[in-house]
């Protein structure tokens, strides 16, 4: 039985744009952690002698937000990490949505996948040099002495279908292999309508390892979609950690004896939000992925499957409409039946996942899946040991002003899934909307980090509040 836990929010920073990724680094030259802030616009500031300071602005290299779909937007500045060893190289690693590479989109009409149309269970990204939305680039950068930082080198450039879905707080450093990840997310659109999570060869949908020890710079690397057409020295630097991604906010890691618990979560489709939980996996070569299919391979490699698209956390994925008979009710139809049964079996299960519909007590009806981090401090003693998750926002029946969600889970000896409670707080907003837009910790996990947004619109500017989640 967990224990109900309320925390506090203690304030930080205010009026900044929408903070995407929070994480915390040793400057070159000093000795205490600072907590930097990435913000979607393309900012990125850290808290340095009780005041903000910026540390990079990219704001003109990212692709223009929010000129569609009513101001909401999923591109932008989407990752940031700080290589182990920053404190004395000064290198750090980017990941955003390129400004003037802006795309029709790979489709034409929204869609949904229809059993009674096969032909929508099968679609193909065709002609992707020209029908794509936008590429999203993944770069290396120094922190020089005298200067402003500088890009190094480019490691991956991404073609994208579709404006979503293209992972949030996307890279972190493994201190496992020691390599920089990278997660994915399947391209967007809903329902991943070409099924690039489960193709091994596509890189939408995945979780990657990037070795950036292996000094590889190739100069106007082109843009892919699929692995086998990135340049052979590149792929030498890429193995594939695990496939079946929805969306992501992102890997964090848990120390655990002689091992690490990975934690990831899948962002869900119309039913269930899912945080999966594993410490055994086994890397793939992206080189070998590449030389099977050349080969006509058909025996497939075993890499951790987190079951999209055929299943949504722990159901088969479904499609809800409206009943024509009676309004009333909603018809519910399994989306790719054949794909569920063929996965039912070696998919990953989750850790815990809650729902977007759920009246039991203790629970919430959440929205979207923002920040999954363990914490180890022993500020908030019951708290220690678990994995604590964010929602973007609360589904309510009132007009309440919106609110986010925190909760939390634990580990099970067996390894198998757990419950989980809802963590309530000392609302600090009043009648302002808070919507949690991300989580972050420190580098030993002992403080939490929250950000804020009040407003679901990216044109929205300087709506941001970042807190420290502590004890009350």
């Amino acid at each position: 039985m967990l224990t109900k836990l309320k925390v506090g929010l203690r304030p930080l920073v205010s009026k900044i744009n929408l903070p995407t990724v929070l994480k915390t680094a040793i400057l070159p030259g000093e000795s205490m952690e600072r907590l930097f802030m990435a913000t979607q616009a393309g900012e990125i500031f850290y808290l340095g002698d009780g005041c903000i300071k910026t540390f990079l602005d990219i704001r003109p290299q990212i692709i223009k937000l929010g000129a569609t779909r009513g101001g909401y937007d999923e591109r932008g500045l989407l990752g940031l990490a700080f290589h182990p060893d920053f404190s004395n190289n000064g290198l750090f690693y980017l990941h955003y949505s390129a400004a003037g590479t802006q795309g029709p989109g790979a489709l034409s009409e929204r869609f949904k996948p229809d059993s009674c149309h096969p032909e929508t269970l099968h679609l193909k990204w065709m002609n992707r040099e020209t029908h794509y939305d936008h590429i999203d680039t993944v770069e290396e950068w120094m922190l020089q002495t005298d200067s402003p930082p500088r890009k190094r080198r480019t490691l991956l450039n991404l073609r994208r279908p579709f404006f979503n879905h293209n992972g949030v707080n996307s890279l972190n450093f493994s201190p496992e292999s020691g390599r920089l990840i990278l997660t994915t997310g399947d391209g967007g659109a809903g329902y991943d309508p070409f099924n690039l999570s489960q193709d091994d060869l596509e890189i939408a949908g995945k979780i990657i390892e990037i070795d950036v020890n292996k000094s590889v710079s190739i100069p106007h690397l082109p843009a892919a979609t699929r692995f086998d057409e990135l340049p052979g020295l590149l792929q030498e630097t890429l193995t594939v950690m695990a496939k079946g991604v929805r969306n992501i906010p992102g890997i964090s890691f848990q120390a655990l004896h002689h091992s690490y618990i990975k934690y990831a979560g899948n962002v869900g489709q119309d039913l269930a939000e899912s945080i999966f939980s594993f410490v055994q996996y086994k890397p793939v070569p992206v080189s070998r992925l590449v030389q099977a299919s050349r080969l006509n391979d058909t025996e497939k490699e075993e890499i951790t499957n987190l079951g999209w698209r055929g299943w949504e956390g722990p159901i088969p994925a479904s499609t809800i409409k409206d009943c024509s008979e009676n309004p009333s009710l909603d018809e519910n139809i399994l989306a790719y039946y054949h794909e569920a049964v063929n996965l039912s079996t070696s998919r990953l299960q989750p850790l815990t996942w809650y729902f977007h519909r759920d009246s039991r007590p203790d629970k919430f009806e959440g929205t979207a899946l923002t920040g999954v981090q363990p914490y180890m401090g022993r500020a908030i003693p019951h708290l220690s040991g678990s994995v604590v998750f964010t929602d973007l926002l609360r589904n309510q029946e009132s007009q309440a002003p919106a609110r986010g969600v925190i909760a939390y889970s634990r580990i099970r000896p067996d390894g198998g899934p757990n419950e989980y409670s809802v963590i309530e707080i000392d609302d600090p907003f009043g009648s302002q909307s808070a919507y949690f837009v991300s989580l972050g910790a420190n580098s030993n996990q002992t403080r939490l980090f929250l950000g804020v947004y009040g407003s679901m619109k990216v044109t929205d500017c300087n709506q941001g509040m970042i807190y420290e989640i502590v004890s009350v």
